[in-house]
């Protein structure tokens, strides 16, 4: 039985009570590994062991700590093969997916950001003959990066890599259902060369290491990504000590497919965008309105290339679904299959769960599934499901498939159909969402901000934006 460590001052150790969780592979759903169960006293000696690297790290040139994140870049690239099968163990992703999506992204973020620092740049404001102002940068300090199941290595690196960046020095939580590879990102960072404390892997679960994690005086800010109701709660645990936030939460992201719009590559985008991950993904686009002049049109090719989805085991190339990340979320999705139904949902397809014969016979599957006839406003439309589970519903108007986007509590993104550049601009000005595509989905430049609007979270991530976050602007005035 394989028995991850958490990563503190640079070196793999035990938890400090000798707690471990098991890690469960979702296509099999057998123990395959243990996982630290840590609490407080691992967290404290995280940040003593950050705080002690601080001092070396911040004062290091950016074009330095730059070349020790390209390393790990590197490093990351050159072990592609074992941190997505790694991935895929943990996740229950499909192995294809992980290689060309998971771990590609997470050697892109330590790229960027390893170059970005030196790009930093800062203000200054000339008061003629008066006075100099200029701004310095400073990092904010020991940093908080807590990441959630559903993209782990991805969205792990997404936040540390421009925390590393900007000279802070990190305490990271990633989710304890799937931390397998970030206990291997642990070995990858001795290797890279990264200095002893600067970051700091702790493994345990929400209310155990996380929240130590976020009461921790020696915690200037937290980056997280996950669920809205655990982003209130770190937000009133955070506020009396005013720590600086950024709370990626959430979302109930609709597609919109217009008349007009390029139908087969609107189809063949939404099918990603719908099944990608299981629909595990933020991002996914649930509510699906299609103009009624091509909705049945539109249906009909949908249903069919659903239907050629293949679910099956993760390490197959043919498969295209695998399997979600737990029982209880399986059974959490699947409860949203029932309500559907009883909101007067029609099934079109989809809607049970698959067994796979051999290893994979106790997984946790299910079809991708898609219902039509639901009411906006019912709660499956309202609510997040995080599963392969989306709705289609025909619209009239521009100003009806509008009302109907934004009228959820959440604003994460949103994707639009359509050739006409000006009804494309124009609605997207109108979406209460962070991100818009227009005819594309999941197209990501670095470079961009990133976060959403009202419940899906507060603050922005990517590019200058995270740099930004992770330091503490400082005005220097010089009298002439």
């Amino acid at each position: 039985m394989m028995q991850l460590q958490n990563f503190i001052g640079g070196q793999l150790v035990a938890p400090a009570a000798g707690r471990y969780l098991p890690l469960v592979e979702p296509a099999t759903g057998q123990v395959f590994a243990q996982v630290p169960d840590s609490d407080a006293a691992d967290v404290d000696a995280a940040v003593q062991a950050a705080e002690v690297a601080l001092p070396a790290w911040r004062a290091l040139p950016a074009e330095e700590r730059g070349r020790l994140l390209v390393r790990l870049a590197e490093l990351i690239e050159q072990n592609l093969d074992r941190l997505a099968r790694a991935e895929s163990q943990d996740n229950g992703k499909p192995l294809s997916l992980a290689r060309t999506l998971d771990i590609p992204r997470a050697a892109s973020n330590f790229a960027f950001f390893g170059t970005a620092a030196q790009h930093f740049s800062s203000e200054a404001h000339v008061q003629e003959g008066v006075a100099v102002n200029y701004t310095v940068r400073h990092p904010l300090g020991v940093v908080a990066c807590i990441s959630p199941w559903n993209l782990p290595l991805y969205l792990f690196t997404w936040k540390i890599a421009p925390a590393l960046a900007a000279g802070c020095c990190v305490v990271a939580k990633p989710s304890e259902v799937t931390p397998y590879t970030a206990f291997l990102l642990s070995g990858l960072a001795q290797e890279a060369g990264l200095p002893a404390g600067v970051l700091n892997i702790v493994h345990g679960t929400g209310p155990g290491a996380g929240q130590a994690l976020i009461e921790h005086p020696g915690i200037r800010a937290i980056s997280f990504t996950g669920g809205t109701r655990t982003g209130q709660h770190i937000a009133r645990s955070a506020a009396p000590q005013f720590k600086k936030l950024s709370l990626e939460l959430g979302g109930k992201n609709p597609n919109l497919v217009f008349a007009d719009c390029d139908l087969t590559e609107a189809v063949r985008t939404s099918i990603r965008s719908s099944f990608a991950n299981q629909g595990q993904i933020c991002l996914c686009g649930s509510r699906i309105f299609v103009e009624r002049p091509v909705y049945e049109q539109f249906k009909a090719e949908f249903l069919a290339q659903v239907q050629a989805l293949t679910v099956g085991d993760p390490l197959l190339e043919t498969t295209r679904q695998g399997a979600l990340v737990s029982e209880a979320h399986l059974q959490k999705v699947l409860s949203y299959i029932d309500l559907a139904h009883q909101e007067g949902g029609r099934l079109l397809t989809g809607g049970h769960r698959v067994q796979v014969p051999g290893r994979c016979a106790d997984g946790f599957f299910l079809e991708p599934t898609v219902f039509e006839g639901l009411a906006p406003d019912c709660r499956v439309n309202q609510e997040e499901i995080f599963g392969p589970v989306v709705t289609l519903t025909p619209f009239d108007t521009e100003e009806e498939a509008l009302h109907w986007a934004n009228g959820t509590d959440y604003g994460l993104s949103a994707t639009i159909w359509t050739r006409d550049l000006t009804r494309a601009h124009r609605v997207a000005h109108q979406l209460h969402a962070g991100v818009v595509w227009v005819n594309t989905w999941l197209h990501r430049d670095l470079r961009t901000p990133f976060g959403g609007m009202k419940n899906s979270g507060v603050g922005r991530e990517g590019g200058l934006e995270a740099l930004r976050f992770f330091t503490e602007p400082q005005n220097v005035c010089v009298k002439l």
